[in-house]
């Protein structure tokens, strides 16, 4: 995998001294991996990431990953707020209306393997957009393959045998954060954006089920290496 740099102003000191035990996954929703790179290294537009994936699997590195990079914004996982200080960003190149080529996935896995072995980040500290701001954000979306990343040892996937249980009890568990804006239908939608895309209809007992094998595999606040 070959990685070329590409500056962006867009970023400043993790707080706290904090260290990143989080990777967030995007997706760009731009017509083109050159007009999202042009936009996370602009200074006006505020916003970075750490890498950007293009969809031929080129990878650009915008921001040291010892920083803090602009990618995340408002929302929170588990007892995480501030989510920029704790995660590393992935931008994928795409619009969220059609799959992720075979070559920026194999990239995005080459990349995500040798950002956990050196922050000692968890497969169940990898996470999207959407799963900490359920209310506004819907990347990477329903054609993500979530399913290769947990085969590949760099994400995780629920498991049969459990019995219903309280859905959104298990939610918070596993690391979803109600909120005034955020409820069932929020979560829901993107629990199934994740783990089951091709779902629809109300909340089940399937959905329920694998959100109860999520809590109790994978709580997610167990072990808090950094407040």
């Amino acid at each position: 995998m070959t990685v070329t740099q590409r500056h962006s102003p867009n970023y400043g000191p993790r707080r706290e001294g904090a260290r990143p035990d989080l990777i967030v996954l995007h997706y760009t929703a731009m017509e083109s991996a050159e007009a999202a790179l042009d936009r996370l290294c602009e200074p006006d537009a505020e916003v970075s990431a750490h890498y950007l994936i293009c969809e031929a699997g080129q990878v650009v590195s915008m921001v040291p990953e010892d920083q803090r990079a602009w990618h995340a914004g408002a929302g929170a996982w588990g007892a995480v707020c501030d989510v920029n200080s704790r995660s590393i960003g992935i931008e994928l190149a795409n619009t969220g209306a059609h799959p992720f080529p075979n070559p920026q996935m194999t990239a995005l896995c080459d990349l995500m393997g040798g950002i956990m072995q050196r922050w000692s980040i968890s497969k169940d500290r990898v996470i999207g957009h959407s799963d900490m701001a359920p209310q506004r954000k819907f990347d990477p979306g329903r054609k993500f393959d979530w399913r290769r990343l947990a085969r590949e040892g760099l994400s995780i996937w629920p498991g049969a045998g459990h019995a219903p249980g309280d859905f959104l009890r298990d939610a918070q568990v596993f690391g979803y954060v109600l909120s005034d804006d955020v409820g069932e239908t929020e979560i829901l939608d993107v629990f199934r954006q994740r783990f089951r895309p091709w779902a629809s209809g109300p909340l089940s007992d399937t959905d329920r089920a694998l959100m109860a094998n999520l809590a109790a595999r994978y709580p997610v606040d167990r072990a808090a290496p950094n407040a």
